[in-house]
């Protein structure tokens, strides 16, 4: 196994960024694939560093960008993604045999996977909080930044069952921020792309569903 770690501080937003074009989650099946594909092979020796964010050293499709670090958001993420898209061509076969990897390193690993969940649900709240408060001080400089901001918080819904280090004053936190977008929030349409749209109901993920309300300028 090829150690692919980064190395020296870093940016974690730039973790999630290269995932995006004009702010708006556009990958394709075989993108959010190869990623997890990738993750996959190196996620055990992950688990067991000190590291959050971690390359994974594979290269995308020809024509896409980069893939994002490795992180436990991130696998959960394309994992949502492509059972959302699953049924657009013949990959459950191989989607379900990536989730029994999953499975079997989550089963082998599972004090060192909630560790590393629970790590990066902080470093991913503090970042979501980041981002509100800048928007609460100066929404028209932000408001176009929430399709992508947003990847944060569903990344904290898919992270809080693996996340049990994390204290009460956390998840009251989250909670509050919750309260806090509420107020500026529209109810509308699905921000992300329409084939996904049946994996992230709007019962949980009601902050993908519609758009700030500075953005009615």
């Amino acid at each position: 196994m090829v150690r692919c770690r980064c190395s020296g501080p870093q940016d974690p937003s730039l973790a999630d960024a290269v995932i995006f074009a004009s702010r708006k989650i556009m990958s394709s099946i075989e993108y959010d694939l190869g990623y997890l594909k990738s993750a996959i092979d190196v996620l055990e020796e992950y688990l067991l560093s000190d590291e959050i964010y971690w390359a994974t050293g594979s290269s995308p499709p020809p024509g896409d960008p980069p893939y994002p670090q490795l992180t436990l958001g991130g696998v959960l993420l394309a994992q949502a993604r492509l059972k959302a898209r699953q049924d657009e061509c013949n990959m459950i076969p191989e989607l379900d045999r990536l989730v029994l990897r999953l499975d079997t390193i989550f089963s082998k690993w599972k004090v060192a996977w909630n560790k590393k969940a629970s790590r990066e649900y902080i470093s991913r709240l503090n970042l979501w909080r980041d981002f509100l408060e800048e928007l609460r001080m100066n929404p028209e400089d932000n408001y176009d930044r929430y399709a992508y901001e947003a990847t944060r918080r569903v990344m904290l819904h898919l992270l809080e069952p693996f996340a049990i280090h994390v204290s009460a004053h956390e998840k009251e936190l989250l909670a509050g921020l919750d309260k806090l977008l509420e107020a500026m929030f529209v109810s509308n349409g699905f921000i992300w792309e329409e084939s996904i749209e049946p994996g992230f109901s709007r019962a949980y993920y009601w902050y993908l569903y519609g758009h700030l309300r500075v953005s009615q300028r």
